[in-house]
């Protein structure tokens, strides 16, 4: 390097999710490639090595893996974390707001970098709720890094406006116009961090859409997805390392101060197999211990396995083809479902399984089986809505299956959809034709054995995060139609986790037993057709593979004609 030339060196995680350790806390599973103690012996070999670093966290930090558990310290062992890995900035993903806007401002105070969002406005002022950039001067050359976040926090948070109280979330196009003015003239180097995919769920704008139209970003270090890439769009260079610590993203920008001239590399590098930051990991033992005992504290008992075969095809346990739970209903949804109709005192309950694995088995019922069955934090609403916006609703639920067409073997899955999105309902009684186009498969459906009645009104109990899908981008229910909160009444142990084990103690005597409302089913698909046997035979030898989603997120999207197994 020319003695004109400075060297930085930018690093970033996303999406850490409570993984301070590589501990999978819901599962009791020690993971080789998550967590921030892998992170930090990667830190740490970056710093050793190169004078110049920036250090970056691009949101959902604080949300997932027993981190709630800390909530009430007065700054969260993740943030006193990233302060003791020397972060330099840190911007607010969607899920920092899943609590107490107090819990948000205690941690973003307790954070001793710059917490950085461009898009996130005060509505009593119009000012910046954090600051929208930072700009650091190294060796001579300005750097600036500017935040944003998915601006649909008031509809995912719509059940718990006082989380997002007198903030407003702009868009891309308009946050980022405004700041890049702003900035103009400021910087020889302009990174952006934000908490998105490649991908607006809304329709916005996406990275790729926002490296097109903002090309003066050098580096785009992105989040939300889950995903791991790294593409340049025109000369943008575009990089996201995954979730939970599993790659730490890395951008090189070397800037000849005379010429101007940069010259950019990006990678992601992997955590697999990196030993753990000893005086880190020692540190925060107390994180560890106290969310082990938790998860293992034993609740109950289940008195026998919910599902015999949890992969629909192969019979296994890992689900490799198709999940048996995302083609009829089991006893684990119907679990769910039971705990929500109870606690919101509904006459329907609709809930999705976020992890179509989720089994229950014979012996001690722990808080881990729960966070197993229920990855999510999420709070119990009741809402009040139309029969005919019930029926939509469950239309809009069913997009989830693609189209059976002739000759199809398999049900296969929309891979558009997420399974997150694919509710199943209780106290409706209903069928599924899945040789109909979306929109019209919902056959039958009946309350209390009557038709559904359009005109009437139904007490329907969903999550709060559905809640935000019905009013505000369904449009199919409004605040004033919601009657239960179960966040107002018991605060943090309102969540539909401690609702189960609430339900399980209080209900059942600690009893867990497998049930099943025999409410839906699948019609017109032939279920005991004998190439599926044959099929089973064709994925074991490998002769035939199911197709997976571009991004690996959703197994099945395409259905196995009979023809390719005859």
């Amino acid at each position: 390097m020319s003695a004109k030339e400075v060297k930085i060196v930018f690093l970033e995680t996303s999406d850490i999710h409570g993984r301070l350790f590589s501990y999978d806390y819901a599962t009791g599973e020690q993971k080789p490639n998550n967590g921030l103690t892998r992170i930090a012996t990667l830190i740490k070999k970056q710093r050793a090595e190169n004078k110049n670093v920036v250090l970056i966290d691009s949101g959902d930090l604080l949300q997932g893996n027993s981190a709630e558990l800390f909530n009430d310290e007065p700054i969260h062992p993740l943030v006193l974390a990233e302060n003791d890995l020397k972060f330099d900035i840190r911007v607010l993903g969607n899920h920092e707001f899943n609590f107490s806007k107090d819990f948000l401002e205690k941690n973003i105070k307790g954070f001793n970098g710059d917490v950085v969002n461009a898009n996130i406005i005060k509505t009593a002022d119009n000012k910046p709720f954090v600051k929208p950039y930072a700009v650091k001067k190294i060796d001579g050359v300005r750097v600036a890094v500017v935040g944003y976040v998915v601006p649909h926090i008031p509809t995912w948070e719509a059940s718990t406006p006082e989380h997002f109280a007198g903030l407003e979330f702009l868009d891309a196009e308009e946050a980022l116009k405004k700041t890049l003015k702003e900035l103009k003239g400021k910087y020889d180097i302009l990174i952006g961090t934000f908490h998105l995919g490649r991908e607006d769920e809304k329709g916005g704008d996406g990275v790729p859409d926002l490296a097109k139209k903002f090309p003066q970003f050098d580096i785009i270090f992105a989040g939300h997805e889950h995903a791991v890439y790294n593409t340049k769009i025109g000369k943008v260079h575009t990089i996201e390392p995954g979730a939970y610590g599993a790659y730490l993203a890395k951008g090189v920008v070397v800037f000849d101060t005379k010429t101007k001239k940069k010259i950019i590399t990006t990678e992601n590098l992997p955590t697999k197999g990196v030993p753990e930051d000893e005086e880190l990991a020692k540190k925060y033992e107390y994180v560890d211990k106290k969310s082990k005992e938790y998860a293992n504290e034993v609740v109950g008992e289940v008195t026998k396995t919910f599902i015999d075969r949890p992969d629909f095809i192969t019979g296994e346990e890992k689900i490799t083809t198709m999940p048996t739970a995302a083609l009829q209903e089991t006893p684990v949804i119907e679990l769910i479902n039971k705990v929500q109709k109870y606690y919101a005192k509904a006459d329907v309950s609709a809930a999705a399984l976020f992890n179509f694995g989720a089994n229950l088995k014979k012996g001690p019922f722990k808080r881990k089986d729960v966070a197993y069955i229920y990855k999510f934090a999420n709070t119990l609403i009741g809402v009040k809505i139309t029969g005919e916006n019930l029926l939509k609703y469950m239309e809009w639920s069913y997009q989830f299956y693609n189209q059976l067409q002739p000759g199809d073997l398999t049900i296969s899955f929309n891979e558009n959809i997420r399974g997150y999105n694919f509710d199943m309902f209780s106290g409706v009684k209903y069928q599924v034709d899945v040789t109909k186009p979306a929109g019209s498969r919902i056959i039958n459906p009946t309350i209390n054995n009557k038709p559904i009645d359009p005109k009437a009104i139904y007490k329907l109990a969903i999550n709060n995060y559905r809640f935000g899908t019905l009013s505000k981008t369904l449009n199919l229910v409004t605040d004033a139609n919601r009657y239960y909160n179960s966040y107002d009444e018991l605060q943090d142990n309102g969540q539909i986790r401690d609702l189960i084990v609430k339900y399980i103690t209080e209900e059942k005597g600690a009893k867990v037993t497998p049930e099943l409302e025999g409410n839906w089913e699948i019609i017109n698909y032939d279920f005991k057709n004998p190439l599926l046997e044959k099929l089973r035979e064709k994925l074991k030898e490998g002769s035939i593979k199911i197709p997976t989603s571009k991004d690996g997120r959703t197994l099945n999207v395409k259905s196995i004609k009979e023809s390719e197994v005859k």
